[in-house]
């Protein structure tokens, strides 16, 4: 019997593990097709849920609206479904470790509920053999507790009482063209019936269709090196820029230059943070180090973005001692934590470090965010935000670049300044030609 067609015929329900910003939005596409059980730990969370709030500010009420969902903190409630899908967290420890904790308890919960026959599917970014190597034991454990028989399997590992698949998320917080649906999926599957399965499934709501990707590493893989990949093209724009200010010379407008080319790609010069980008690679670094290969050039992209924060951070304190103030009695207007712009989410946000970097200086930082929780902040990072800017800054920095900064005016960031406006524009989203005194990276 085809899974997919019981999914349709709603005689089976689909359930999603972890309701953040990639598990609620695939919840509630597949809600508008299907059966679904939404799962997640946070009571907190599921409450807002249930008043079609999403905690992660990236979806409206209307996206609630006609979805056959039941949003539950209970995780017995998963045994009602018969195809489960794990999006939990995977993010790093303070040793830059990967941190599966997450990952692990999430598939203990589902191992407890599944049943023979039945998918599960990851969707967290992990490195190659995680999903085989780390959580299919852990499925295997809970599931033989409740089928001992039916646990019983050979060595052939496209031999399993359940079906497991891989299918990467490619959400882009923030985005409302590149949505869930319009995005081509990659998935894979332990054997072909399950990979033509899940197929078929992902195929009902994702409409550019999906890539059969030939095994569950090569999906791992995949996902992990697409951010690796940008996170290694940005470190070169960085310490491009690094060196071109010492020059003396514009970074974006050598990559203009440069751009004019038909095969240069404008990767630009930032801050590199967020639970994706400034993630992954230690995903992949830990694996290649597991089987005895010590990662270079990855490791060296790391380095420069993560150096990025302190670079700046002694760049403004120049600035300001070269007006010939105490950067110890200078205050400083800090505009936007969050790790992207128009988003709420302050995961492994490099503003975090570059604020923390200006406080070594001895500097007096405001912090300021319109999307931003304060008590987010605090918690996450031990800084404390303002609600608004209290004027007579030494300097300010557009760390972020929200739409409201973009429209701020230069009367309204100069009321704010005390003396002549000394604008340290990181994201580059305001015109230099406006100001006298202007930096950005």
């Amino acid at each position: 019997m085809s899974i997919y067609i019981d999914l349709v015929e709603k005689k089976k329900a689909i359930s999603v593990t972890g309701l953040g910003y990639v598990g609620l939005p695939l919840a509630l596409e597949f809600a508008k097709h299907f059966r679904v059980i939404g799962f997640d730990i946070n009571v907190e969370r599921i409450d807002m849920m249930k008043s079609q709030i999403d905690p992660s500010k990236e979806l409206d009420s209307s996206a609630f609206n006609d979805a056959d969902i039941l949003f539950t903190s209970d995780a017995e409630d998963l045994k009602q479904a018969h195809f489960h899908i794990i999006g939990v967290p995977t993010d790093i420890d303070e040793h830059k470790i990967p941190n599966l904790r997450p990952l692990l308890s999430a598939s203990r919960s589902v191992g407890q509920a599944i049943k023979p026959g039945d998918y599960i599917v990851y969707e967290s970014t992990v490195y190659p053999g995680c999903t085989e190597e780390d959580c299919l034991p852990i499925l295997l454990e809970e599931f033989k507790k409740n089928y001992p028989t039916e646990a019983q399997t050979s060595d052939d590992s496209s031999e399993l009482p359940f079906n497991l698949g891989y299918s990467p998320e490619r959400i882009n917080p923030g985005d409302k063209v590149r949505t869930l649906t319009t995005i081509l999926k990659i998935v894979s599957g332990h054997n072909t019936e399950s990979l033509n399965e899940i197929t078929k499934v992902y195929e009902h709501i994702v409409e550019p269709g999906v890539y059969q990707a030939t095994s569950i590493k090569v999906a791992e893989a995949a996902k992990v090196i697409e951010n690796t990949q940008r996170d290694l093209n940005i470190s070169l724009m960085n310490e491009l820029a690094i060196i071109f200010d010492k020059i003396g010379i514009d970074t974006n407008e050598v990559i203009d230059a440069a751009g004019s080319k038909w095969n240069f790609h404008k990767y630009r010069p930032g801050l590199v943070g967020g639970h994706c980008i400034g993630v992954d690679p230690f995903y992949l670094m830990h694996k290649a180090k597991q089987i005895g290969h010590d990662p270079q050039v990855i490791a060296a992209g790391r380095r420069v973005n993560d150096y990025i924060p302190h670079f700046i951070a002694k760049r403004v304190v120049q600035a300001l001692m070269e007006q010939g103030k105490n950067p110890s009695e200078c205050k400083v207007l800090v505009m936007g934590i969050t790790f992207k712009e128009d988003v709420s989410d302050i995961r492994n946000s490099k503003v975090a470090d570059l604020i923390k970097e200006l406080m070594d200086y001895s500097l007096n930082v405001h912090v300021v965010d319109p999307y931003a929780s304060a008590n987010e902040v605090a918690h996450e990072y031990g800084i404390s935000m303002v609600d608004e800017p209290q004027g007579g800054y030494d300097a300010i920095a557009i760390a972020v670049g929200h739409k409201e900064y973009k429209e701020l005016s230069k009367s309204v960031m100069q009321s704010l300044s005390n003396g002549p406006l000394l604008l340290f524009d990181i994201k580059g989203v305001k015109d230099e030609s406006e100001f006298e005194n202007y930096w950005k990276l």
